[in-house]
C-alpha cells in the first residue's frame, strides 16, 4: 500500500480488487506545482499541479486520449 499520511483522497481508480489500486490525492502541504498526487499499485507516485490535472481531464473528456490508448485495453 501507499503512505498516504497527510494526503486527502479524491478517488480510487479501480476499487474492484484488493491489489493496491491507483489512487488520486490532494497534498495540501505540497508546493502548488506538486499538489496533485497519483499513486499506483507498485508504490510509485506522480505529482502535478491542479492545472495539469485539469488539462489531463480535458484531454480525456474531449476523446483525444481514447485514440491514444485504443488497443491497450482489452474489450
Amino acid at each position: 500500500m501507499h503512505d498516504s499520511a497527510g494526503l486527502a483522497r479524491i478517488a480510487i481508480l479501480c476499487g474492484n480488487c484488493s491489489c493496491g489500486c491507483p489512487e488520486l490525492f490532494i497534498d495540501h502541504a505540497a508546493a502548488e506545482d506538486r499538489r496533485i498526487v497519483i499513486t499506483d499499485d507498485f508504490g510509485q507516485r506522480v505529482q502535478m499541479s491542479a492545472d495539469q490535472l485539469v488539462a489531463l481531464i480535458e484531454e480525456a473528456r474531449s476523446g483525444r486520449l481514447d485514440a491514444a490508448i485504443k488497443g491497450l485495453i482489452p474489450a
